[in-house]
């Protein structure tokens, strides 16, 4: 349960990176490459969605393209970050991609003073001991709010790698 808990909370925070501004500037046309035509430098960051990718929509495809751009401007501790919320990612159940993109869309419709609300209550949850958080997944089912806010927001460092965070899909 903590397991899958931290599953998803990865996910939704890989799906609120990939939403900020600069993925989501990226244009989208008709087409995006596939597997075999990326760059050696693309294949080398976007690793992890390998197997999948040429099953991923364009969209999604010019999303993670445009991480994979701005990947070496990140710091070494923003690039592991990166390379574990696509690991985590990849690992999710379609359904659970779901619910962490319909979960980051009603976070994005939040008023600001809410968003505000989630992000104290989610940094004070991240700022729990593990065992004090396993406890309240457990009883509660999940985390006190939704996970993480919006990325213009998000500036506290992970709790467990101390990095930043950071990418959506």
């Amino acid at each position: 349960m903590a397991q899958a808990l931290r599953a998803l909370i990865a996910a939704v925070l890989l799906a609120i990176a990939l939403a900020s501004p600069p993925a989501a500037a990226v244009a989208v046309g008709p087409r995006a490459p596939s597997w075999a035509e990326l760059s050696p430098s693309d294949k080398e960051v976007l690793a992890p969605l390998a197997a999948e990718w040429d099953s991923l929509d364009a969209a999604r495809r010019q999303k993670w393209i445009g991480i994979a751009k701005r990947y070496p401007k990140l710091g070494p501790a923003e690039q592991q970050r990166v390379q574990e919320q696509m690991g985590a990612w990849i690992r999710l159940t379609p359904d659970q991609r779901r619910q962490a993109r319909e979960q980051y869309k009603s976070i994005k419709q939040l008023p600001p003073e809410k968003r505000q609300d989630v992000q104290q209550k989610w940094q004070e949850y991240q700022q729990l001991p593990p065992e004090k958080r396993r406890e309240l997944s457990s009883r509660s089912g999940g985390p006190p709010t939704s996970p993480q806010p919006p990325p213009e927001k998000r500036r506290e460092p992970d709790s467990r790698s101390g990095a930043p965070p950071a990418a959506k899909p």
